[in-house]
This record gives C-alpha cells, structure tokens and sequence, in this order.
C-alpha cells in the first residue's frame, strides 16, 4: 500500500517537473533575448519542426499497426503511391496518354457543378499587345477548370452596366459570360490560344470572381432617327423610327428630339401606317427637322462554354476553340467589310439648298414675327377700347350730371317768375349813387 502511495506521489511530481520545464521553454523563447540569430527561427522553421514532431508522434503512435489502419486513421502520406479509378473516362485519354505529362487530380462541391452567367472583374494585362474585344472568346482558368468562353465587357455607371466595345487602358472593368458557377472572391486568368508559338505574352487578362447576386444585366447606347411628314402646329405625325405599332407602344412617353434642339415627346401610335407615331413639341418643327431618339437597349452574353479537352490530344498544346473573327478572316484572307454610309466623306457645301434653308428659315421668322406684331396690335387695341369705353361713360356720367343741375336751376327760376313780387324773398336794395351822395 506504501508503496502504491509513493509511485503516485512519484509521477505527480515528474507531472509536475515536466510541465514546469514546459513553461520555462515556452517564457525563455518568448523574453529571451533576440541578439543570438543562430539559435532564433522563422515561422517557417518553427512550422517545418512542428510538423516534423506531429509526424514523429504520429510514427511513434502507428509504429505496430499495418498500412491498411494507417491509411484508414491517416490518409495516404506525401509522397505515396497510389491507384485512382475513374469511372467513365473517355478512351482517348487512355489511347494518347503520356506519362511524363503531369495530370493533377481535383474534386468539386455540388454547388460547383451549376452552370449560369457568371459577372466577374477583369482587367488586361498590362504585358499583353492588344486590347480585348467584347465578344472574342478566351480561354478561362478558374478554380480545378479549364473552358473557352465569350465575354462581354461592360462598366457601372452608377445606374446601369454600360457595354463597352473594348476593354479600357489601365483600369478594372467587368466582365459577364457563361460558365460554371465559382464561389465569389476566385481568381482566375485568361489567355486567346493554347497554342506555344505565339512569340508575345499569353497571359490576356486577370480578374476576380464577384458576388452571384448581382445584376448581370447589361445595356448599350441606341440611337432612333426619324423624319416628320405632316406637322401641326405643335404636333407632328412621325415616320422611319420603328417598324411596327408594338415597338411605338414600347417607346410611348419617350422623350425626343429634333436637330434643331426642340424637345418633344411620343404619343400614340397610328394603326393604318406601321411604325408612324404622333408627337408633340414644344414648338413648331420643320419639314427639314431630323427626329431623333437617345434610349438604351439590353445585351446578354453569348450562351457558349467549351471546356478544355487538351489530355484527350496527342499533342497536348495543339487543342484549338472557337477562333476569333479577325483570325479567321486573317487566315482565309478576307478583307474587313467595308459599309459605305459608316466612312466619312468630304463635306459638300451646296449653295442652292443652303440658300433655300436660309430663306425657309427667314420666313418662318418673319412669318412669327408677323403674328407676334399682330397680336401686341390686338392687344393695343383692346386696351384702346377698353380705356375709350371708360372714357365715354365717364362723359356721360358727367353730362347727365351737369343737365340734371341746369334742370334743377330752370326750375328755382320759373318759381321765382311766378310769385307775386317778381321774386321770391326780400326786396332788392336800390343801388347807391352819387346825386343821392
């Protein structure tokens, strides 16, 4: 029983002792002193003999067991050969397989295996030769894949995503096209080819992966012309702009506008005429007025996502995707097409319908000038009228008032004439003279 006692009493203190030397290291390698470089590590040191002691502790511990336990509580270790079945491989991996070839080996979450339009935020690399071309394919290195696919490049305005035609020079833009769903916050690179003959830099793009929940719907600038062909006054019937009476309907309300700079607005559309619509305006157009209209119209990205399948090759650098455009035109040897209305031609200055414009205009100013100057003399006039209207009755008032009073005196007189001295009231005194002095 003694015994027992002292062999408990024994390990407590070496329990003891032990975690005393514990604490020690642990104060003497936080405090000590930093002037001895030799004994003082890294963090990759101080990893690297971490990782060294769990794997001593883990030997030390599997030392009696076989392999089969080992690799079930452990895995397989770094460096271990194993064999991986992979079930419904295509034949061609194996007929063009090439061992010195290096193939990794991933897995992907069920939530990665979704495929939908994916916004990310790309920019050109500053190495490449060429701005990048909305709509050209590139070749995509996202995560454990590889695929071709077909950006679209546009840029927040604050307000909506604008299309842009090309990527901008030194800065981020965003970058929408379809491929398999990646978790936010990925990053990705991009190059044109495979293939290793190109003598400039490959690298085309780097970016990141954005949120998921955000609008991928994109816009670009659409510009509507058309011409009045009956006008009045302040409403004009207009033609050329659409083609059907559901397209005026989308538009109703649009603002628009002449070249002349009068502002107006689409009203209704007419049944009879397809794509004839009435509008009004603040003023009066002419016949020579250009009627234009400034809206947007929505985009989306080309439905394409070709995965990669260069192991499946001989030749694994000569797999080869969709081309673009300029390529295939380069290697077949086509001109660019030419469109005669977008080149620009000299301006042609003709005097007959310059002066015929200036003349139009010229009268249709003195033509409002006439009606302005007529309706400032309608106005004088009324006022004119209205003042000699008051004037007149004013007079009359006045002429009643004064026959009224004369009346009156007539009547005081005949009353006088009447009484019996000659006159009403007291006598006249006789008038002082100088005999009677």
């Amino acid at each position: 029983m003694d015994t027992e006692e002292l062999d408990e009493e024994e390990r407590a203190k070496r329990k003891l002792e032990k975690k005393k030397e514990e604490l020690k290291r642990r104060f003497n390698a936080e405090y000590d002193d930093a002037w001895d470089e030799e004994e003082k590590q890294d963090l990759y040191g101080q990893a690297k003999d971490e990782i060294n002691k769990q794997l001593a502790l883990n030997q030390q511990e599997f030392e009696e067991d076989d392999a089969e336990v080992k690799a079930a509580v452990q895995g397989h270790l770094p460096g271990t050969y194993v064999r991986v079945l992979v079930r419904t491989m295509p034949c061609e991996f194996i007929a063009h397989f090439n061992p010195a070839y290096p193939v990794v080996l991933g897995g992907l979450l069920p939530s990665e295996e979704a495929f939908g339009y994916v916004q990310v935020r790309i920019k050109r690399h500053r190495w490449h030769p060429k701005i990048l071309k909305s709509n050209d394919p590139l070749i995509f290195s996202v995560g454990w894949r590889r695929f071709q696919s077909i950006p679209l490049y546009s840029l927040d305005d604050g307000t909506r995503n604008r299309m842009l035609k090309y990527t901008p020079e030194h800065m981020h833009c965003l970058a929408t096209f379809y491929g398999p769903i990646t978790a936010p916050s990925t990053g990705f690179c991009a190059v044109q080819s495979m293939q290793q003959s190109k003598a400039s830099f490959r690298i085309s793009a780097t970016g990141v992966v954005l949120d998921i929940n955000q609008s991928t719907e994109i816009v670009k600038k659409l510009k509507l012309t058309g011409t009045p062909y009956k006008i009045y006054k302040n409403s004009a019937f207009i033609k050329g702009m659409f083609n059907s009476p559901l397209e005026v309907t989308k538009f109703e309300g649009a603002q628009i506008r002449t070249v002349s700079g009068i502002r107006g607005q689409i009203k209704k559309a007419i049944n009879n005429k397809p794509g004839c619509f009435r509008a009004t305006f603040e003023d009066k157009p002419l016949m020579s007025d250009i009627v234009f209209l400034r809206t947007w119209y929505g985009v989306r990205p080309k439905k394409y996502c070709n995965p990669v399948t260069s192991l499946l090759l001989a030749d694994k650098q000569s797999w080869q995707g969709v081309r673009p455009t300029a390529q295939v035109r380069y290697e077949a040897g086509q001109a660019v097409p030419h469109k005669a209305d977008s080149s620009y031609k000299p301006k042609e200055r003709d005097i007959v319908s310059m002066l015929q414009q200036i003349q139009t205009l010229r009268k249709e100013k003195d033509r409002k000038r006439k009606v302005q100057k007529e309706t400032r003399r309608e106005q004088v006039q009324q006022s004119q009228a209205k003042v000699e209207a008051k004037r007149l009755e004013r007079a009359k008032r006045e002429r009643k008032a004064y026959f009224r009073e004369e009346s009156k005196a007539e009547k005081r007189t005949a009353k006088r004439g009447a009484s019996g001295d000659g006159g009403a009231g007291r006598p006249k005194k006789p008038r002082a003279s100088a005999h009677t002095a």
